[in-house]
């Protein structure tokens, strides 16, 4: 079934809670922002299919990784939900490992850079705001949680946390690997 009309007035169910809650509430917007940032993750997906990096740890498949990284969100969309699931410090690890390896590859960062060079390199800078955007949410329910002290409702896992954190971090490293791949050279801001 694609539609209830439970939720026509402004209301919704998580996974596991009876209770129905307010779509504009913290954990209904950290949820659709986790749900966002997958979905935008499918098309950076797709146009990378095919896209190798060549690093001192190995090949790297972007498709694989990306289709990797999507299978970990929904932990995260899961654990934030009320399930029993939870990111572990070996994910963050993963993730920790290809930023590592794909910044020896890269010339050092002197300043910021204009998004752009590639449309995958776009594609994947797009996917790196929209992941702070869900990072920063599931850190607001997390502050909720600690503040009101709401013993009906888990703490946020300090790996599922920090997983997001690097989420933006990998994929501000695919945008540079992917133009540095293709021989573009990244534009500073002129600030004139």
């Amino acid at each position: 079934m694609l539609y209830t009309r439970k939720g026509d007035n402004g209301t919704t169910k998580t996974f596991g809670c009876d209770q129905r809650i307010s779509k504009s509430s913290a954990i209904a917007e950290a949820l659709g922002s986790l749900d966002e940032i997958n979905s935008f993750l499918g098309l950076v997906k797709i146009k990378s299919i095919g896209v190798i990096f060549h690093l001192e740890i190995g090949e790297i498949i972007l498709a694989d990784i990306i289709n990797r990284i999507q299978q970990d969100l929904f932990i995260v969309q899961a654990e934030l939900a009320g399930a029993d699931k939870k990111i572990d410090e070996q994910k963050v690890e993963w993730l920790e490992g290809i930023i590592d390896g794909i910044e020896k590859k890269l010339p050092p960062i002197k300043t910021f850079f204009v998004s752009g060079g590639t449309e995958l390199a776009t594609l994947c800078d797009i996917s790196r705001t929209i992941a702070r955007r869900a990072e920063r949410r599931v850190v607001g329910v997390s502050e909720e949680i600690e503040l009101n002290k709401d013993e009906t409702k888990k703490s946020i896992n300090k790996n599922t946390l920090a997983y997001l954190n690097r989420l933006s971090s990998i994929l501000y490293a695919f945008a540079r690997m992917v133009n540095l791949n293709d021989g573009i050279t990244e534009e500073t801001p002129k600030y004139d």
